[in-house]
């Protein structure tokens, strides 16, 4: 990518030094780690009574959602609570992973990781087709094109997250701000409505929407099932926990007064639209599809707006506008998170070393670019749906909530500091509470999806094994423990030779300089031209035999291989360089109109022993000049160079 367009859109590069300069004030955290707490509260609801509608004969049916909610809201606190002890015992970040590897062992370490992983990038896909779903209430002409805009807009938070953390944080600030304000306006709003009589009415339920009504014996299995899908009320709130390095000195204060201002608008915001949803009687219904075409639906959030607001009113379409806004957003928390997550396994060799860089801007680079395409993967495959990606949601999560908890009562009993006791007792009640719900969700998601979580968290680990195993073997091998002296060795240069040019002779000319032990090799892909090449090659370069290898078959790699394969052979004390000629043209698109064979080449060689392979490149004008007359010099010879007299020329193979 030319400069000019980099610096565009990814900004200027940071020096090191100004990576304290990046961290986060928490005016610009809270919208970094708590966009997808929040925004959970513009579905959760939503998911609670997409389930209990089953067993509901009317809309007044709904009722239990609001005690389903006051239960995730205690969950919540208790999450919320048990989470500020981590940020203080852990400043250094790591979350849930650190402590369950410090205090459980590795594999539950590794367990937890694994299934931060997959939270988040579901996180961002269910946030992305949330807001695209939010979109499409307001502007149903978009309904068709949900995929394209989802992925759209994944490419849009990357991009802005590759710009660096404080300038996410700056850009998604008034989002996030805006967000909280308008449904907090609509809670506020709706609540003096409901207590004035004022309240209007939603949109009417499509008809049959309760006609599958379930008989009372599976009421208990329903209920479970709402409760499960609305504690996706709880993702990301393990997200402050993880990233406290973020945050300005002091982080762990700092950090944890974040955590508590999220949970406590979440809990006012989660709460207040689940009443409301009860009292205006609010039906969801998702979006189906109908002869080929999405008929539109109101999300519930839509609904509720449009009986405190009504439709169509600016009022309505700035709340549509600021969810769907912090719906995309949400995947912001992710993006801040799954990059720092996964240095802290690369750092301890549990992913490629690769995922630890920094870039230019002073952030997770490689790791941002990969949850962009796994979640843009993701939806995909679902078709943008957040009613089929939720069966995914919410296992990971809480299999990291109670390994983390679990993992912090072994601290306090361990370490016994300050006062322990009530230390041990929160993370213990953590622990027990977030265990149960995970059987609860793991149970009734199990068949919906979930199981895909179940059994991928698994295969996760033992992919971190087998790279951790890998630079084992690579440090033990490399260490100089067991270092002996390396014998001298002869250097035998092989040139590959596809024509008579300028780029053959720089060629030849750098084979020479390192090595008198020098080989010119000319595969033959096309037998008439070989004489051609033969009276060139006698005619400038008479004091280096060609070899020819024959290809009947017009491959290059195959007769390259066991010639290289021969004169490993003839000495065994023998390093073999394979000098490959290349041009370089002007432009990169003109490279395109070449032959590639030499990247094969290269390719092939990668895993050969004791073969060094040597690109020297030839670079062309960047304008085009006529080509001269291939004239003779005036010797009539190129000088001679020595040639080895210890071991014969290398025989002509035709």
């Amino acid at each position: 990518m030319p400069t000019f367009w980099r610096r565009l859109i990814f900004g200027s590069p940071l020096r090191t030094e100004r990576l304290i300069h990046e961290r986060l004030s928490n005016i610009l955290a809270l919208p970094v780690f708590a966009s997808d707490a929040l925004s959970s509260s513009a579905y959760a609801t939503e998911e609670i009574l997409l389930v209990l509608v089953l067993v509901a004969a009317t809309p007044a049916a709904l009722q239990p959602s609001i005690y389903i909610a006051l239960g995730i809201a205690v969950l919540l606190a208790i999450v919320a609570t048990s989470y500020r002890q981590t940020i203080y015992a852990y400043p250094q970040g790591g979350g849930a992973y650190r402590v369950s590897r410090e205090n459980l062992g590795l594999i539950p370490g590794l367990t937890a990781a694994a299934a931060l992983l997959i939270d988040y990038v579901l996180t961002v896909a269910v946030s992305i087709a949330a807001g695209v779903a939010a979109i499409t209430s307001a502007i149903p002409a978009l309904a068709g094109h949900r995929v394209e805009l989802a992925v759209g807009l994944v490419v849009f938070v990357m991009l802005a997250n590759l710009r660096g953390v404080r300038e996410s944080g700056t850009l998604f600030a008034i989002p996030t701000y805006s967000f909280v304000a308008a449904l907090s306006t609509l809670v506020l709003v709706g609540l003096w409505r409901v207590f004035t009589g004022t309240l209007g009415a939603p949109p009417l339920p499509p008809p049959g929407a309760h006609a599958h009504t379930l008989a009372g014996a599976l009421l208990p299995l329903v209920f479970l099932r709402a409760f499960a899908s609305g504690c996706t009320a709880l993702t990301g709130i393990e997200a402050v926990s993880d990233g406290v390095p973020a945050f300005r000195p002091p982080e762990a204060r700092n950090a944890a007064r974040t955590l508590s201002w999220m949970a406590a608008i979440l809990i006012f915001l989660f709460l207040g639209i689940t009443f409301l949803a009860n009292r205006a009687q609010i039906t969801p219904f998702p979006a189906e599809v109908v002869g080929g075409e999405e008929i539109h639906r109101h999300t519930v959030i839509s609904q509720i707006a449009v009986a405190v607001f009504g439709f169509e009113t600016p009022i309505y379409f700035a709340i549509q506008g600021a969810t769907a806004l912090i719906l995309v957003l949400a995947a912001n928390t992710s993006f801040a998170d799954f990059p720092r997550l996964s240095m802290f396994l690369a750092r301890d060799r549990f992913l490629p070393r690769q995922m630890a860089n920094i870039g230019d801007r002073l952030v997770f680079s490689n790791g941002i670019v990969l949850l962009a395409g796994l979640a843009s993967l993701l939806l995909i495959a679902f078709h943008a749906s957040t009613h089929h990606l939720i069966p995914l949601y919410a296992v990971g999560v809480f299999v990291s909530f109670t390994l983390s908890q679990a993992g912090m009562v072994m601290r306090w009993r361990k370490r016994r500091e300050g006062d322990w006791r009530r230390g041990a007792l929160i993370s213990s009640i953590g622990a027990i509470v977030t265990g149960v719900v995970l059987v609860i969700i793991a149970s009734v998601k199990f068949t919906s999806g979930a199981y895909l979580v179940v059994l991928l968290i698994p295969l996760l680990v033992l992919t971190f094994l087998q790279i951790n195993r890998h630079y084992k073997q690579v440090a033990a091998q490399l260490s100089m423990e067991r270092y002996q002296p390396i014998p001298r060795f002869r250097h035998t240069v092989i040139v590959l030779a596809p024509d008579v040019h300028q780029g053959i002779m720089q060629a030849l000319a750098y084979a020479r300089s390192i090595s008198p032990h020098v080989r010119a090799v000319y595969v033959e892909l096309e037998p008439e031209k070989t004489p051609r090449v033969q009276e060139r090659w006698q005619r400038w370069v008479p004091d280096l035999p060609l070899v020819v290898l024959p290809s009947p078959y017009r491959g290059l790699v195959g007769p390259v291989l066991d010639y290289l394969e021969e004169v490993k052979a003839e000495r065994h004390d023998d390093v073999v360089t394979v000098v490959i000629p290349e041009f370089v043209t002007p432009h990169w698109w003109t490279k395109l109109l070449h032959n590639q064979s030499g990247l094969l080449l290269k390719f092939a060689l990668l895993f050969r022993r004791d073969i060094v392979v040597t690109n020297v490149r030839y670079y062309l004008q960047p304008i085009p000049t006529p080509a001269p007359e291939e004239l003779t010099p005036a010797s009539g010879r190129v000088p001679a160079f020595p040639r080895d007299e210890s071991r014969p020329a290398p025989p002509q193979r035709k």
